[in-house]
């Protein structure tokens, strides 16, 4: 899974979905209750996401794709939504390993160039599952 995420304090959310023209896939307002968690938490910032959800793949650049895909002609406007309301922007990657395959795991040099036009960070998160050896061996 990849997303998307200009995050802050407090911001008016509808805003930024009518100045970018995109329906986001989450978001939340600083202090929301964080769901399904096991102590009450409550939301740290404001943030506005654009995600793939998850999605079988063993090469992250095409998760990365859909959502550059959907904002590299708004780089000036999300460049003045972070001025104005004061915002972060970063890509989340989220890997989940399952039986051993990983997948590629690198960065095209187009989507690096949109990342660093917008002051992007990328935030990556691994998880290996665990899988079943065959143990007829």
């Amino acid at each position: 899974m990849v997303y998307f995420s200009l995050f802050g304090d407090e911001f008016p959310i509808g805003d930024i979905t009518d100045k970018l023209g995109i329906i986001p896939t989450e978001t939340y307002n600083k202090g929301d209750l964080i769901p399904n968690s096991s102590s009450i938490c409550y939301r740290k910032e404001t943030s506005w996401d654009l995600s793939t959800g998850y999605q079988t793949s063993l090469d992250v650049n095409d998760q990365l794709l859909q959502i550059v895909n959907k904002l590299q002609n708004k780089t000036s406007i999300i460049n003045e939504i972070k001025e104005v309301y004061f915002l972060e922007c970063k890509f989340l990657i989220v890997v989940k390993i399952e039986e051993g395959n990983s997948p590629a795991l690198y960065l095209d040099k187009n989507i690096v160039k949109f990342a660093s036009k917008i002051e992007a960070e990328f935030d990556i998160d691994l998880y290996a599952n665990p899988y079943e050896e065959d143990l007829n061996d």
